[in-house]
């Protein structure tokens, strides 16, 4: 009787530590991926995004993209995004995300839309870094910021060519700063710059308002381009610190003539 009562003990401990070391190897995290764009001086830049994969552990892994198709990356200027769709993840590593585009890329200037020749990166996907270290039980948003301005270089013929410009950050990762310019008569660029390097460039809305996201943590100058034939006169802000998870909120900048 005693050896039955031990016997059924030990397999009632060993079905457990099964089951532990089960949840254990199943632990995951669910990533949410959006798009977002660096400002760009067209009508529209249209993206064919078929699929989007994340590299966690070495392995490539597809998110679930219920929508698939052409974006106009211009939408999503000045902090504005769109969710491109969600992947549970196990826990460890992630290092890359590639993108890979379908054959429907086009750019629009002064209303003639023009087709946008597109390297093989249609097929074997557009890589870029993203690394993070995901926790059991975690939810991650992580947004791919297209670069439409860097993107996209005119050839000697007269056509375009898309030679993507993407980077990824997540919450973590997100320094950011905001404001507006005004009067948007003065049809002013904003500018952040790092030492004599300008990293970000933000075309504000109609209303003047402009954003930078992804921004790495530093002092920076910002500065106010106005168009040479307004007649106002270019400012700047110097020492605008930026923190990951905060935002820099420079309030409203005037341009005086």
């Amino acid at each position: 009787m005693k050896k039955s009562i031990l016997l059924g003990l030990f397999v009632a401990l060993v079905g457990i530590t099964s089951c532990s070391d089960d949840t254990s190897s199943a632990e995951t995290a669910t990533v949410n991926v959006k798009l977002t764009d660096g400002p760009a001086m067209y009508d529209a830049v249209r993206i064919d995004v078929q699929r989007v994969e994340i590299n966690a552990n070495g392995d490539w892994i597809p998110i679930n993209f219920p929508n698939p198709g052409v974006f106009n990356l211009l939408d999503f200027k000045n902090g504005m995004d769109t969710a491109l769709g969600q992947v549970v993840l196990p826990t460890g590593s992630v290092t890359q995300m590639r993108m890979v585009l379908g054959p429907n890329n086009s750019i629009v200037i002064d209303g003639v839309t023009y087709p946008l020749q597109t390297p093989s990166a249609q097929q074997s996907g557009l890589k870029f870094n993203w690394n993070q270290t995901l926790a059991a039980n975690g939810a991650y948003n992580v947004w791919i910021d297209f670069d439409a301005g860097r993107s996209i270089v005119k050839t000697g013929n007269g056509s375009y060519i898309l030679k993507p410009v993407i980077r990824a950050f997540s919450e973590l990762t997100d320094g950011q700063i905001k404001g507006y310019v005004l009067p948007t008569a003065s049809q002013s660029i904003v500018h952040v710059i790092a030492a004599t390097d300008t990293i970000a460039t933000a075309l504000p809305n109609p209303d003047g308002f402009f954003m930078f996201r992804g921004l790495p943590q530093g002092t920076y100058k910002v500065s106010y381009d106005a168009d040479n034939t307004t007649g106002y006169i270019d400012e700047s802000v110097n020492d605008v610190n930026v923190v990951f998870g905060q935002v820099s909120d420079l309030g409203i900048k005037t341009l005086h003539q």
